[in-house]
């Protein structure tokens, strides 16, 4: 307490007795135990008030003792599943052990794709994702500096990142038991299949496959590819212990418009016992079309390169470069022309444009030429000579093209501009508003003109790049700029109708889990229709099970989980309620279960784990071991850890009790005495 706060409360005391004094001794005759009672009261109660006044504080040490957290991992995927009975045996001799339960704070979750509150054990995750399990049981714990997790798995992997690299920097030891058969097997399989998902006819596509062995002693197998039920391309491939791996790439030709289900098999092993990883499907969709975009830059900027990867992330989309000035068969067969930062250079560039009608995107600049511009279009006019300053791209959350409701472009940099007093001409409407110094000013960043099949679109400012990066930034990808630019091109290149039911799905799905249909549903103004009643009507082929589904809204489309599916080929057609538009077509759901593609269990990668987080490796058998560790390990102690608390005297609510109790009795003594 401050020399201060002691001061205060003396010269309370002091205040208090001097009043008291006053009231009960000053000037009267009269004495005795009474009125030594009644003024005690009177010091008392004035005193404790003074008290609350000065409000003096006091320090106040409170102990606790912090048990360290064990945490109980299960993998509840379908790969575990035959080890059901040394999974609970294990568990219970954890849950059971007074040892455990004395000295641990015992927290236990279950894990497949993602980590899961303990309930009940099915095994039927149809995934298993051990580092992400992980990582989130270092998050919940993070604050807490001892904390130990026993991971009860087989130790294969199925999804996310590779856990074996994930222990160096992980930070809490992790003891794995080990369930299911340790034996290795001699297996051949089929890792991992890429492949585009679309493919143009009379083309070549590429087809990358990664193959794998395991065993002891050099094998040879036969690897085959089928395309409609036909092979088109065959390998012997030789393995051995030092070389375990194969990747093939090769070439095949989309021969006919349409869905194409490839076959890719690995001939098995002389009694290799797990054939299920030997063969894998993919399918590829063989069309006839592809946009042709030309972009004619007569200086070079980075730019130029966002735009590339952006038009090129789709297949369906080629961009060629090109340096003005341009021939007439410059422009053989492109479907929309960009051009960025034109000059005096591009005359016989707008020479073609005006007289073919081709549509166009215009990314003008601090180093377009203005003057040129205004006389060589008329769609729109700018006045020059304007300072280059930064501008921020604002939304416009109105704008009725097409679905901008899935972008946004908040935290992006600033483009450079000296573009200012824009005019336009004609029917249009902003895509983009432009906003300099935090304050929105009447000039279009980016907008869109349309007039009757006419489209062109124009972006008042250079270094889109930016946009990318920041977008690779915020989501480790391009996909939310490469989108935005992808819908931009595909409104510059749809010149016929739109089609106002869109129904996106894939023709080939590896089991259910992830089996989903989404459709998208505008209404006559193109503006999407949230209030449509979309129903999903499925026939399999094979079994004739058929049912009805109405689509659920999610945001701004439709979507119906079709994880319920049993595997087969199913005919679907959705329709509008009330509105004479559908959309059919086919999808088939393989009986593939990933987790069914492992035999034994993999410990190297759990024993490397445990080592990198200074754990240890231990099987079902070995639990009463696992137990007698972690209880005897010096680093498991619970910890006595102790906080200040700061209280304040006026928290006390019994001294504002006593106050008026004080004054009450002094009242009640007086009135009985006649002294009031």
């Amino acid at each position: 307490m401050q020399i201060q706060t002691v001061f205060l409360i003396i010269t309370a005391a002091i205040a208090a007795f001097g009043i008291v004094f006053f009231q009960y001794y000053f000037k009267t005759k009269k004495r005795g135990r009474l009125f030594v009672t009644l003024s005690f009261l009177r010091f008392l109660s004035l005193f404790g008030l003074f008290l609350l006044l000065i409000n003096p504080k006091f320090l106040k040490k409170e102990f606790s003792l912090e048990k360290p957290n064990l945490v109980l991992l299960v993998d509840n995927s379908s790969s575990v599943g035959p080890s059901k009975e040394e999974v609970l045996e294990s568990l219970e001799t954890l849950e059971g052990d007074n040892d455990i339960k004395s000295q641990f704070n015992l927290k236990e979750y279950l894990f497949g794709s993602s980590l899961k509150v303990f309930d009940s054990i099915s095994f039927d995750d149809k995934y298993t994702n051990i580092a992400q399990a992980l990582s989130a049981v270092k998050n919940i714990y993070e604050r807490s500096n001892n904390t130990a997790i026993v991971l009860v798995t087989d130790g294969n992997q199925t999804i996310g990142k590779d856990y074996e690299f994930y222990g160096n920097k992980f930070g809490i030891p992790v003891y794995p038991i080990v369930l299911g058969d340790t034996t290795r097997y001699e297996d051949v399989r089929i890792d991992q299949v890429n492949v585009n998902r679309y493919a143009f006819l009379k083309n070549k596509f590429p087809l990358e496959v990664f193959v794998s062995y395991g065993g002891s002693r050099p094998v040879t197998s036969t690897f085959s590819i089928l395309m409609d039920d036909k092979i088109v391309y065959r390998e012997n491939l030789n393995f051995s212990p030092n070389e375990n791996s194969k990747v093939i790439n090769t070439l095949l030709e989309a021969g006919s418009v349409g869905a194409k289900t490839i076959q890719l098999i690995m001939a098995p092993l002389q009694n290799e016992r797990n054939t299920a990883n030997n063969q894998k499907n993919v399918v590829i969709e063989v069309i006839d079309e592809k946009t042709k975009v030309l972009l004619v830059s007569d200086i070079l900027h980075p730019d130029i390169g966002a735009l590339t990867k952006a038009i090129q992330s789709n297949e369906q989309r080629t961009i060629s470069l090109k340096k003005p000035p341009l021939v007439p068969n410059d422009f053989e067969d492109v479907d929309l022309v960009i051009l960025y930062q034109p000059n005096a250079k591009f005359k016989t560039v707008y020479d073609y444009l005006a007289k073919n009608k081709t549509n166009v995107l215009t990314i003008a600049g601090t180093q377009s030429d203005w003057r040129f511009l205004n006389n060589a279009q008329v769609r729109w006019q700018v006045e020059s000579n304007y300072p280059v300053q930064e501008v921020f791209p604002i939304l416009n959350t109105a704008f009725s093209k097409f679905d901008v409701s899935s972008f946004s472009f908040e935290g992006y940099p600033p483009l450079e501009s000296d573009a200012a007093g824009i005019q336009i001409k004609g029917p249009f409407e902003t895509l983009l508003n432009m906003q300099i110094k935090g304050v929105e000013v009447p000039d279009p960043l980016l907008v869109l003109i349309t007039e009757e099949n006419d489209r062109e679109a124009v972006l008042f400012g250079e270094g889109i790049w930016k946009w990318r990066m920041q977008n690779y930034r915020d989501n480790q990808d391009f996909r939310n700029f490469d989108d935005f630019f992808g819908k931009l091109v595909l409104y510059l290149t749809t010149t016929k109708s739109k089609n106002r039911l869109q129904v996106d799905y894939k023709s080939l799905y590896e089991g259910s889990t992830n089996a989903k249909i989404s459709v998208t549903y505008f209404d006559e103004g193109f503006q999407f229709n949230p209030n449509a009643t979309i129903l999903l009507k499925l026939n399999n082929t094979e079994s004739g099970f058929s049912k009805e589904f109405p689509m659920l809204l999610k945001g701004n489309y439709y979507e119906q989980d079709l994880s319920a599916l049993s595997p087969g080929t199913y005919d679907f057609t959705v329709t509008v309620k009330n509105e004479n538009r559908s959309s059919s077509g086919n999808f088939t759901i393989l009986d593939f279960d990933v987790e069914q593609q492992f035999l034994s269990s993999d410990y190297k990668k759990l024993r490397a784990l445990a080592t990198e987080t200074s754990g240890i490796l231990y099987f079902p058998s070995q639990t009463e071991t696992l137990i007698k560790n972690v209880t005897n390990d010096p680093r498991y102690r619970p910890i006595q850890s102790s906080k200040e608390i700061i209280v304040s005297l006026i928290d006390f609510r019994i001294i504002l009790g006593f106050i008026v109790a004080a004054l009450a009795l002094e009242w009640f003594i007086r009135k009985y005495n006649g002294l009031i």
